[in-house]
């Protein structure tokens, strides 16, 4: 049994130590691309600033006579692209039982790993898939004289992934989030859909007969196939301090649907999904930050709290510590997506960092006003 006093102890001599709590960077939406496809290659340097995350996907959209060439073309990407502060550069290597993992883990982290941010492993079964990753990955961090330790995001798509949720969410400091993969978990629990994701309209409710008549008029609402699993992995990540996503909506025409889908994620505690294709990138961004008129409730709220206990009356409804602190979530998000957003920025009204500090900008650091 490890003692939980060395859980933030490096696992490799060299390797840097690890993280103690998951940086709060955007992550609203992790587009894919494949990197041994060159045009969808070239795009990506042009779409740094424009979404949160990019990530180089090495697993099942890409052929196994193509798995070397898009390690390779991720190489080239990482080495020839400055993401600066508002992109990430994300991974999804190849499962772990697969031929190619190895090359996948020693290639990109001897070589780029000073520019990745997070690796993505498919197919998660159970903490001992996080340890075998997080070992190899210290030794390779050693290796390459890393100075900050590679987090790792782990995909939920098996029932035993599933049913060891929370012990792969508390598995490593190195943890940075979970997604769901709702099409090989719907595989492996044998569900009797061959959808991508969002609904199905044959898993509905029906309005109870009317005078008995069961003949008659009754309506039918179609539910949601993942609540219970998205609420689950949401209750998992909050537990151990880390995110949780909605994955692929693979019917990119929907767009009606996919944001449907998007944002009961989001209001269940998501902080980001897949994009799959660029229409999604603006649904997401749209769905995963919050409204201005949340916003400006929230800051409301909080003002009359004062000092976070008792309870007011505002606008007729009754807020109280448990509101305030629905309300601060809302606006930690809301900053957070400031910072890099001007746009968003006004939108909120969230004040410059000068203006928050009653300071005035005076020309360049040394340089007389």
């Amino acid at each position: 049994m490890r003692s939980p006093k060395d859980f933030f102890g490096p696992l490799a001599v060299g390797a840097p130590a690890p993280v103690r709590e998951v940086p709060a960077r955007p992550s609203r939406m992790i587009h894919f691309f494949d990197p041994s496809n060159e045009k969808m290659a070239a795009k990506v340097p042009g779409m740094v600033g424009t979404v949160d995350v990019l990530l180089g996907n090495l697993e099942d959209a890409v052929k196994a006579d193509r798995k070397e060439a898009a390690r390779q073309g991720l190489v080239d990407i990482a080495k020839a692209t400055d993401f600066g502060d508002s992109t990430q550069l994300w991974t999804r290597i190849n499962s772990l039982d697969s031929p190619w993992v190895l090359d996948d883990l020693i290639t990109l982290v001897t070589e780029i790993g000073d520019k990745l941010d997070v690796i993505m492993v498919p197919k998660v079964q159970g903490p001992e898939d996080i340890h075998y990753v997080d070992r190899i990955l210290a030794q390779l961090e050693a290796r390459a004289g890393l100075k900050r330790p590679i987090l790792v995001h782990a995909i939920l798509e098996t029932a035993r992934g599933m049913a060891n949720v929370e012990e792969i969410a508390g598995a490593s400091p190195r943890m940075q989030g979970i997604s769901l993969g709702p099409a090989d978990l719907a595989a492996d629990r044998r569900m009797k859909t061959t959808r991508v994701g969002g609904g199905h309209p044959g898993y509905l409710v029906r309005q109870d007969p009317i005078d008995g008549n069961i003949e008659g008029d009754r309506r039918t609402y179609q539910q949601d196939l993942w609540h219970y699993t998205i609420a689950r992995m949401v209750d998992a990540c909050a537990m151990h301090g880390i995110f949780p996503y909605y994955g692929p909506f693979g019917d990119i025409k929907d767009v009606v649907a996919c944001e449907d889908q998007f944002r009961n994620a989001f209001l269940l505690g998501c902080v980001g999904t897949w994009s799959l294709h660029p229409v999604q990138v603006d649904i997401a961004k749209r769905v995963f930050s919050p409204s201005a008129e949340d916003v400006a409730h929230a800051r409301r709220v909080k003002e009359a709290m004062g000092d976070g206990t008792g309870a007011v009356m505002l606008d007729g409804k009754m807020e109280d510590d448990a509101s305030l602190k629905q309300c601060l979530v809302i606006l930690e998000l809301a900053e957070r997506l400031s910072a890099n957003d001007p746009e968003l920025a006004s939108l909120y009204a969230v004040p410059s960092p000068s203006e928050a500090t009653g300071t005035e900008a005076t020309g360049t650091e040394g340089e007389a006003s």
